[in-house]
Parts: structure tokens; C-alpha cells; sequence
């Protein structure tokens, strides 16, 4: 199975540098912000070709953030993120038909688009989710990457569809002390201490066909796209792939290390690179399911449990409390309000 670690330089220059373009305008130092980032340090924009890995991209960010010390900075590193710097998949993106479909494009294609944090899509019969999951483990910049990456995607559809859309988020964390930027950027419709950070969307609205819709454009340049290939994904989102679709099997480390072509031992090293465990990313995709079955399918924990390999409710009960801090029941409250 192909997989990225964070050293590995598999990011356009190109894309990050507008993080750094963005600060420029600030009169910062560029030596400041682009070191340790491998990006040019007198300002200049970087070559054709030119690739950093996903710790040089957080290292550039992280000092982008510092330096220009500002509540509103990811927002607005975010209204600039799509839709990138990739020649064929901003032009597909262009072309999409719709928000549907700008959205799978950006899942089929992230390791190229948004390397730094894995959009995940659901399509229910009403509603559309957008969930966002870790692809190089920075937790000290995670809640910055929210706000950036969902600005992005906010942006984005408003830019192509033409109008602002009535989304709901949830974040992952406590409220923050201040919510303007927030609500400027993003809209009202804000939920904090969620157990991931999601975009939801009544399904229709995201079926709604686009003013620059364009099929034979989008599709060509999907071909033009495809036909340069992928990078590899990060270990991160390779793992979550792999532990969602067996999750139903209570996969080990051991499993997973040979399904990896690694032993246990080097995946441990490795997940500790990130700073994360096995345990951790297998808790997570746990939790991301029976949310899952608790909303759209109003799952009791019967039901859950079985589904997850647990022998019985009790069992599952205390885990979930030890995954989220909350019992199911109290979780399904929440949900429901």
C-alpha cells in the first residue's frame, strides 16, 4: 500500500507559496517567514517543479501564523487555498457542474489539492457532510487548518455557485473566546465541542447545477489530470482508509503493519512521527462510524456495538466514553438538538 511520511518532499512549492505571498504583503522578512519551510527565503517564487514535504508546508504556515499574529489569518490564507495551483484540477474545479461534484473532486484528488488536512465526503438522502481528518498530524495547528480549509471550501462554492450557501459547522474543540471571525468567514450557523470537524449542507443544494458548468471541460481536464497521476497519500489518510473499511473486522496493529508491508514496530515509529498510535487512529475511525450510525440512521447502541465488533453494549458504552468523553446517550442528545 503507497503511503507519504511527513519528510517525504510530495508538495508542489507552488501551493504554499501563497501562504507566503499572502504574509509578504505584510512587510515581514521573507528569510523570517519561509525558514525551515525550504521555500525561498529572499522571496522570490519557487521554481517549476520545485516539491516540499508536509513539514517544511506546517513549518511555513507555523511561522506565517506567528509572525503575523492575527485572528483573521487562516480565514484568509483560506480564501486563496482553492482553487490551487494544479493547472488541470483548477481548471476541472472551474468547470464542475456543481458543488457535488467539486467536492469529490477534491476527495478524489487531495493529496494534490489540500495536502494538509483529508476532506471526506457523505452524501445522505437530505444532507451532505464534509468532514475533515488529519493527514500530517500537526495538532498544534489543527485548529487553524479548520478554519482554512473550510474557508476554502466555502469560498469556493460561493465564488462558482454564485451565492452564499446556508452551511452548518462543527468543530472539534471548545468554543473560542472570540467567534467573528468565525461567523465573517464561515456564517452563524457555528457548533463547538463536536467530536470532528464537519461541514453539514441540505443534499439539494448541493445538486444544484453551477452557472460555469462546463462537462466536456471538466472532464478533459480530469483526463489531463489523471493522466500525471497522484501523489502518494500520507500515512495518515492511507490508515484511515484502510482501518474504515475494516472496521467492522477489529483490525490490529499487527494486520494493519502487513497489510502496510511493515512490520508492527516500524508502523508504531512511524504513527509516532505524527504523534499518534495505532490505538488513537483506530478510536478515531470508531467514533467517526457511530456518529455516523447515531445520526443518519438513529442506531440505538445495540446496534453500534455489533456493528464495531463489540460483544455487547456495555463493552462499547465504555469505550465510547473513553474515545469521546461522552456516553452514547448523552451524545445522541446532542445530536438531536
Amino acid at each position: 500500500m503507497r503511503y507519504a511520511l511527513p519528510d517525504d518532499a510530495t508538495i508542489a512549492a507552488a501551493g504554499p507559496w501563497h501562504c507566503l505571498a499572502y504574509a509578504l504583503q505584510a512587510e515581514v522578512a521573507p528569510a523570517v517567514l519561509a525558514r525551515g519551510s525550504g521555500l525561498p527565503g529572499d522571496g522570490s517564487a519557487p521554481a517549476a517543479g520545485w516539491r516540499i514535504s508536509a513539514s517544511q508546508y506546517l513549518q511555513l504556515l507555523q511561522n506565517v501564523l506567528r509572525q503575523l499574529d492575527s485572528r483573521d489569518t487562516s480565514f484568509m490564507l483560506g480564501q486563496q487555498l482553492l482553487p490551487g495551483t494544479d493547472a488541470a484540477l483548477a481548471e476541472a474545479l472551474r468547470h464542475a457542474g456543481s458543488l457535488l461534484q467539486a467536492l469529490e473532486i477534491l476527495c478524489a484528488h487531495a493529496s494534490r489539492l489540500l495536502p494538509l488536512l483529508r476532506p471526506r465526503l457523505h452524501l445522505a438522502e437530505d444532507q451532505l457532510v464534509l468532514y475533515w481528518t488529519d493527514s500530517q498530524g500537526a495538532p498544534g495547528l489543527r485548529p487553524a487548518l479548520v478554519e482554512m480549509h473550510m474557508t476554502a471550501v466555502v469560498a469556493l462554492a460561493r465564488w462558482l455557485g454564485g451565492r452564499r450557501l446556508p452551511w452548518e459547522f462543527c468543530f472539534n474543540r471548545a468554543r473560542p473566546r472570540h467567534v467573528e471571525q468565525h461567523e465573517v468567514h464561515l456564517g452563524p450557523q457555528l457548533r463547538f465541542d463536536c467530536q470532528l470537524d464537519a461541514m453539514l449542507l441540505p443534499a439539494e443544494l448541493a445538486r444544484q447545477p453551477w452557472p460555469g458548468a462546463d462537462g466536456a471541460a471538466a472532464a478533459a481536464a480530469l483526463a489531463a489530470a489523471d493522466a500525471t497521476g497522484d501523489a502518494a497519500p500520507s500515512l495518515l489518510d492511507a490508515l484511515y482508509g484502510y482501518l474504515l473499511a475494516q472496521v467492522r473486522s477489529n483490525p490490529s496493529l499487527e494486520s494493519a503493519s502487513a497489510a502496510f508491508g511493515v512490520s508492527p514496530a516500524t508502523l508504531k515509529r512511524h504513527l509516532a512521527r505524527y504523534g499518534t498510535t495505532f490505538l488513537a487512529e483506530l478510536d478515531q475511525v470508531r467514533t467517526h462510524v457511530a456518529l455516523y450510525l447515531f445520526r443518519t440512521r438513529q442506531a440505538d447502541n445495540d446496534t453500534v456495538a455489533s456493528y464495531l465488533g463489540f460483544h455487547d453494549a456495555a463493552n462499547f458504552r465504555r469505550s465510547f466514553k473513553r474515545w469521546t468523553g461522552l456516553t452514547p446517550a448523552s451524545l445522541r442528545a446532542a445530536l438531536a438538538t
